[in-house]
């Protein structure tokens, strides 16, 4: 994932909270105060803050809380993370949490979240007529803020894009040294087969991914880009990777990774069967939330037309505001059949999807 460029106030926030997460009296501290011999107590308490535990890492992300903080005057502060780490930390820090706000960018994970206890709901007119009630939890403890199509990308040069079918059909002999994935480690991935287990059961998942790995080009390594750059490099022909990637790609600053990008197709698998793989990034006020309103202030701005519009046209995800304006790129990819799942499914299948990968090999 793109790492955020942090703007100098947010980096305050950051060290602030960061403090205030430790240990002893500096728990006490107001989020935001940048020292723990501050002086002005009061004027600390009175400053209207909302502080994140975000598994997202995207310059969008810190462009939308500056902009958030010129119209609302609310601080953004905010610690990256990854997300079982973050969800670790609220676990520890309990009701002394600084946390008002959990971001992550998987619907497995959110769902986690919620199963220990560590969100809480959230009632808003405004989020409820910005987001479908499909992406938002049936018990609103988180809200999708964007969702990303994990699809078959393919080489322009040596794979027509009527060659391709399904994710099933990646386990056909025509296939044998050609594919290129991300470790088992990706949470892309265990959510692709935890949603495959949900859809066909465990054996008929066990038995995709042992043709997966039958199949591969190489031993699995590497991010999404990666598998971009080796299908250019010849070292496969087609990967599985998330639809936004293809985008950083081809607007990159690096001319090399523009090429790469350019140099790949995309293909919506199963678009005759069960759809393509569609996973959810979201957000939930966490359970002792110091700052519950200003938090559902930000998901209501987050989810907002404007702040949609700048998420698909910077990270070019797919917004869950049906009023945002798709950048060029995605309307040229035209429109899809999605799977339809319970995204709290991923997290309930995600162990054995990690059981069944590394029972077949999916290293």
């Amino acid at each position: 994932m793109m790492k955020r460029k942090i703007f100098a106030p947010l980096l305050t926030g950051v060290m602030a909270v960061g403090l205030f997460a430790g240990c002893g009296a500096a728990q006490t501290k107001e989020a935001g105060s940048t020292n723990a011999g501050d002086s002005k107590p009061t004027a600390q308490a009175a400053e209207q803050v909302v502080n994140i535990y975000s598994a997202r890492t995207y310059d969008v992300d810190t462009l939308l809380y500056k902009k958030f903080t010129e119209e609302t005057g609310i601080k953004v502060n905010v610690i990256d993370g990854k997300a079982e780490e973050l969800i670790e930390r609220l676990k520890r820090e309990g009701e002394s949490t600084q946390a008002d706000l959990f971001l992550t960018v998987d619907g497995g994970v959110l769902n986690t979240a919620k199963q220990a206890g560590l969100l809480q709901p959230v009632t808003s007119e405004t989020i409820d007529q910005n987001v479908p009630k499909e992406l938002r939890d049936p018990e609103n403890q988180w809200i999708g803020l964007s969702t990303r199509a994990r699809v078959i990308v393919y080489s322009k040069d040596r794979v027509k894009p009527e060659q391709l079918s399904t994710y099933e059909d990646l386990t056909s002999p025509a296939w044998k040294g050609k594919v290129l994935v991300r470790p088992s480690a990706s949470l892309y991935n265990q959510s692709l087969l935890s949603s495959f287990i949900e859809l066909n059961g465990e054996e008929k998942a066990e038995e995709w991914s042992k043709g997966l790995v039958a199949n591969l080009a190489r031993t699995p390594e590497g991010n999404d880009r990666d598998q971009a750059k080796a299908i250019v490099a010849g070292v496969g022909d087609v990967a599985l990777m998330n639809t936004y990637y293809v985008g950083l790609l081809i607007n990159s600053d690096d001319p090399e990774e523009v090429k790469v990008g350019k140099s790949i197709g995309v293909f919506f698998p199963n678009q005759e069967t069960t759809g393509t793989h569609v996973n959810i990034s979201g957000a939930g006020v966490t359970k002792y939330s110091k700052n519950k309103e200003n938090a559902v202030k930000l998901i209501e701005f987050l989810t907002g037309t404007e702040a949609q519009t700048m998420v698909t046209n910077e990270n070019f995800e797919f917004p869950v505001n049906a009023k945002a304006e798709l950048p060029e790129l995605l309307k040229s990819w035209g429109a899809f059949k999605t799977q339809h799942i319970d995204f709290n499914k991923l997290g309930v299948h995600n162990a054995k999807a990690i059981e069944i990968m590394n029972k077949t090999g999916w290293k």
